[in-house]
């Protein structure tokens, strides 16, 4: 039977995270890297349920965790995405809008 993750509870959400970290690891090893980006995405997807949505403003700037020195300018967060743009170096605003879960949001960095 599958679930939701907004219906797991936090343990179960860390069990899950834990799986999907061994996943990706066998599949790093065994040289499926496509197979490592998904169980990531989901384990970062799983990770975001951990999080406070309330936490993350509208209209807020972010750092990215993964992409060190790009940022993510937040329009407004739905559930545990954060719809937004994203910021370069050189701190031009790409022009699509998309999702990212919240647990690939760093430090606040300006509003």
């Amino acid at each position: 039977m599958n679930y939701r993750y907004s219906d797991y509870s936090i343990e179960q959400l860390h069990r899950e995270i834990g799986e999907l970290k061994e996943k990706a690891q066998k599949a790093e090893q065994l040289g499926n890297i496509s197979e490592v980006q998904i169980n990531e995405r989901k384990m970062q997807v799983a990770l975001a349920y951990t999080f406070n949505p309330d936490e993350f403003a509208s209209d807020g700037v972010y750092q990215l965790k993964m992409e060190p020195g790009f940022k993510f300018k937040i329009n407004y967060v739905n559930g545990v995405f954060a719809w937004g743009h994203r910021i370069n170096l050189l701190e031009e605003m790409y022009e699509k809008e998309e999702a990212l879960p919240i647990s690939l949001l760093g430090k606040k960095v300006a509003e």
